[in-house]
């Protein structure tokens, strides 16, 4: 079998291995970040954490077949010499993809913790005449 076919062979594996082991991961461990952003609405965690992880494969697939192609390989260390540096290139990329995915997790929970409108810490429970008025030309 040609080394070029071998090349395409393990990078196809390890890219699709590496994105769905770092899907689970995300997926998993995002459902229990985002059912403390959505504590009323399981649904609406779940329902936004599944679409996280349909973007996070379409783009991070789509992304590893694009960076697929490579020139033919004069032997078989330069076959080895190329899967190396596109599974580089793919784990530098899913890592700048991931962090995105955390930045993204971190706005969505800043967001759901801000109150809509201000509220005083404790309600007042009395209240303070009004401090008298100075007038012009007076010594106090």
């Amino acid at each position: 079998m040609n080394s070029t076919i071998v090349t395409y062979l393990i990078y196809g594996i390890t890219a699709i291995g590496l994105t769905g082991w770092l899907a689970r991961t995300l997926y998993r461990n995002g459902t229990l970040f985002l059912q403390t952003v959505f504590d009323d609405n399981a649904e609406l965690a779940g329902a936004v954490n599944h679409l996280l992880v349909v973007g996070f494969y379409m783009l991070n697939l789509g992304w590893a077949f694009l960076i697929f192609r490579t020139d033919p390989a004069a032997d078989a260390v330069d076959a080895a010499a190329q899967l190396v540096a596109k599974l580089g290139l793919l784990l530098v990329t899913l890592g700048i993809i991931h962090f995105a995915n955390m930045f993204v997790f971190w706005r969505i929970r800043r967001r759901a913790g801000r109150p809509t409108t201000y509220q005083p810490p404790v309600a007042p429970t009395t209240t303070l005449p009004a401090p008298p008025v100075p007038q012009w030309g007076t010594v106090q």
